[in-house]
């Protein structure tokens, strides 16, 4: 099974976004990948807390540490882009420019009832 990495939108509306990140993974489960979502893990009551600075920034330190040795990193947009989706899309074309493991940057979404998009695996492309 292929590790992937699960970027979605956190803050905001964390339950609605915490469903959506669950929705995520189990389509990653589905396609037979394996996936990470630091995010959603992180920050569990006793973990981190993501309101804390230091405590958030560690967190996204350990997300992408994780990014490191994944195959792929899943961006899924129904909710729109966050800014630390945004660093992790920053981060994975870094790791494309400087590793010789090859990294996938793919752009999902999950149709409804999260937004009217067709479901969709779309490979990353220049200005998204």
């Amino acid at each position: 099974m292929k590790l992937v990495i699960v970027e979605s939108p956190y803050a905001g509306d964390v339950e609605k976004h915490l469903a959506y990140v669950r929705a995520a993974m189990n389509h990653c489960l589905r396609l037979r990948e394996t996936p990470f979502a630091s995010h959603a893990l992180y920050t569990q009551a006793g973990v981190l807390d993501d309101n804390i600075p230091e405590q958030r920034k560690l967190g996204i330190e350990a997300g992408f540490a994780w990014g490191e040795v994944a195959d792929a990193v899943l961006f899924y947009v129904d909710l729109g882009w966050s800014s630390g989706m945004r660093a992790g899309l920053e981060r994975a074309k870094q790791r494309r420019m400087i590793t010789t493991k090859p990294v996938e940057i793919r752009i999902r979404t999950l149709g409804d009832p999260w937004s009217n998009a067709p479901l969709s695996d779309l490979e990353w492309r220049e200005g998204v």
